[in-house]
Parts: C-alpha cells; sequence; structure tokens
C-alpha cells in the first residue's frame, strides 16, 4: 500500500502542511531546530513524488542505474519558533540546476509568518557515492534545464 501525495504542485512550487506534535518539540514547548529539516525534507520529497519521480524507483534504476538525491549544502535563516499544534506549511519552490547541482528555495510559515528561509542544494549520487549528472529524463520531470 502507498501513502496517498501529500500537498499541491502549482506552477513553480509545492506546498505541504504538517501540524507540530509534541514529539517535534524541546523542552521549551517550541520546536526543536532540527526538526525543520525533516518537514524541509518532507516538502522536497513531496515535490518530486508528485512530479512522478519516487525515490524507491530511481534507486531501482529507473534513469539508467541506481541513483539517489543527497544534500550537499544547506542555508537556514531561523526567523521564528513554532509550537505545538501549530500548522505549517512547507513551501518547495522550483529547482535550480547548474552543473551537478540542484537548488531548491524552501520556507516554512505559520499562518502569515515566515518561521524558515532555507536553500538546500542536493547532487545526484550512484551507490557508491559518486555525483552523476542529472539524466534528461529527469530533468523533464521536475520541470528544470541544465544551464
Amino acid at each position: 500500500m502507498t501513502a496517498p501525495d501529500t500537498g499541491k504542485v502549482y506552477e513553480n512550487h509545492h506546498t505541504r502542511t504538517e501540524r507540530v506534535y509534541f514529539e517535534h518539540t524541546d523542552f521549551s514547548g517550541v520546536v526543536y531546530h532540527g526538526r525543520y529539516l525533516d518537514f524541509l525534507e518532507h516538502g522536497r520529497s513531496d515535490y518530486v513524488r508528485m512530479l512522478g519521480v519516487h525515490h524507491s524507483e530511481m534507486d531501482a534504476g529507473r534513469f539508467g542505474e541506481p541513483l539517489a538525491f543527497a544534500v550537499h549544502r544547506m542555508e537556514i535563516d531561523y526567523k521564528g519558533a513554532a509550537r505545538i499544534d501549530d500548522v505549517l506549511t512547507v513551501t518547495t519552490h522550483r529547482g535550480v540546476l547548474k552543473g551537478l547541482r540542484l537548488t531548491f528555495k524552501q520556507s516554512i510559515t505559520c499562518k502569515d509568518d515566515v518561521l524558515i528561509a532555507a536553500v538546500v542544494t542536493v547532487v545526484l549520487i550512484n551507490r557508491e557515492g559518486k555525483p552523476r549528472r542529472y539524466p534528461a529524463e529527469l530533468q523533464e520531470l521536475l520541470g528544470i534545464q541544465s544551464s
């Protein structure tokens, strides 16, 4: 059984919601800073899945050999804090491909407040951890072009 797609894809971005549960918070009742990385990952993963790119299919060799996305760099600005029961919106903008690096701009908001602004760069690797170019079919599915 597979889980339903999560979120909504627009022309140049994707949004999904996350509810804050007790397990996401630290002793002070706010979301632990490392949990935002999970929320950002969920946003990127659901975005590419809804565009037709499934991690399991990538690993099975859909694009010629087993491949995976690996985070190369993250820049995160923490602008506010989420609390238990907050409903957050994770927004992931279409990636920009430069060479081997695919960069996504992401944000996490609560109501109208931006809590997190992030720039996440991922690379495509094979099972040996070696970087690979993005195949044309993958670029097409993701709506990106090599520059």
